[in-house]
């Protein structure tokens, strides 16, 4: 089972060898846009993910292992207050409230951990972290370059009516579109933008998934962290070849006309067919960002569902992450992103990559979780 469970590597080093000729077949650039990916990826998901970390350590293990300490650090040097005030005042006069605030836990959050520790083990501990997060750095590399060959390859919405006729099928004559609007008739606006929070909280709660993992169980269990995310990701783009599609969104008349043009999801979904159309039509590109266009199967999903099952032996992190789980599918509808039968696809292929990969682990009855150093 081990070679099994190893199998995202060999995957991984197989795409990576035949990304070059792919890219030069669909006259593609052999350029990724690194400054646009390396600031969404290193620093602005990094900085999330490190806040969603701290949340769920707050919720999942004993006060007195997590805010106990801190707030005792405070207590007796007072200056620490004043500091952490200053730099947070210093982050609000050029960044937003939001930014300011998560910079802030984030700061306090690290330097508190690494007081934690024993100096011996602070490297260690960083590139537990460091080479998994690295991992899944190249493996979205690939991810991203690979949806451009296909759509360059493949019209990109030729299984849409296929889906959405399945969806009419197993819901008995409702579509995803007729849920969605009707839903924009009854629901206000600031309901909307809470899914959407829900909706692209995902990779934030993918990343803090990856940094609690690695820090508590090691860098081996980060790494399989990442294979058990990846391995569905590769799954994906071989089924995305197969039928490709947009979502729901591309085949609905009013949805422009209809949805909110000011929330977050318009523009996005409004790119992805003309980014699309562009790649199908062979129009020239400078260089590969994050275009991802996959519809069938759901990933959005799966990798919450691979952090919830890694993180499952804590009980209350548990319970929210279940909660989140459950929120996310009624955001993915009503925000018109996927068919139905994309998230039943996405159920199967995350429970099949935790079996696969996780193999071992599903017979271990009493495994105690690991504590937060």
């Amino acid at each position: 089972m081990r070679k099994i469970s190893n199998l995202h590597y060999w995957v991984t080093a197989l795409l990576l060898v035949a990304l070059i000729p792919c890219l030069r077949r669909m006259n593609l650039p052999v350029k990724f846009d690194w400054i646009r990916l390396g600031s969404a990826y290193w620093i602005v998901l990094a900085a999330r993910a490190i806040f969603v970390a701290v949340t769920l350590c707050i919720v999942g293990f004993e006060p007195k292992k997590t805010i106990s300490p801190v707030f005792r650090r405070f207590k007796n040097e007072k200056l620490r207050i004043l500091v952490v005030l200053v730099f947070f005042f210093i982050l609000r006069s050029t960044l937003t409230w939001e930014t300011a605030i998560i910079l802030t836990v984030d700061a306090v959050a690290i330097l508190d951990f690494f007081q934690r520790i024993n100096p011996k083990d602070r490297l260690r501990t960083v590139f537990s972290v460091l080479l998994p997060a690295l991992y899944l750095f190249v493996a979205l590399m690939l991810i991203y370059a690979y949806n451009d060959v296909i759509v360059s390859a493949r019209f990109f919405a030729a299984s849409d009516l296929t889906f959405n006729a399945a969806d009419t099928w197993l819901l008995h004559g409702v579509s995803v579109p007729r849920i969605c609007h009707w839903a924009l008739k009854v629901f206000p606006i600031g309901f909307f933008r809470f899914l959407e929070v829900v909706y692209f909280g995902m990779f934030s709660i993918w990343g803090a998934g990856l940094i609690l993992v690695s820090v508590c169980d090691g860098m081996r269990e980060g790494l399989k962290f990442v294979g058990t995310a990846i391995i569905p990701s590769y799954v994906a783009l071989i089924l995305f070849y197969l039928w490709t599609s947009q979502g729901p969104y591309y085949l609905c008349p009013t949805h422009f006309k209809d949805f909110p043009c000011d929330l977050k999801t318009y523009s996005l979904q409004r790119k992805s067919i003309e980014y699309a159309r562009a790649r199908w039509e062979h129009q020239p590109l400078d260089r590969i960002s994050a275009d991802y266009f996959i519809a069938f199967p759901c990933m959005h999903i799966v990798w919450p569902l691979v952090v919830t099952w890694f993180l499952r032996r804590r009980k209350r992190i548990l319970a929210l992450l279940l909660t989140y789980d459950a929120l996310l599918v009624i955001a993915i509808i009503l925000l018109e992103w996927h068919y139905v039968v994309d998230i039943a696809a996405g159920l199967v292929l995350a429970a099949l990559s935790i079996l696969t990969i996780n193999y071992g682990d599903l017979f271990q009855k009493h495994r105690v979780p690991q504590p937060m150093p």
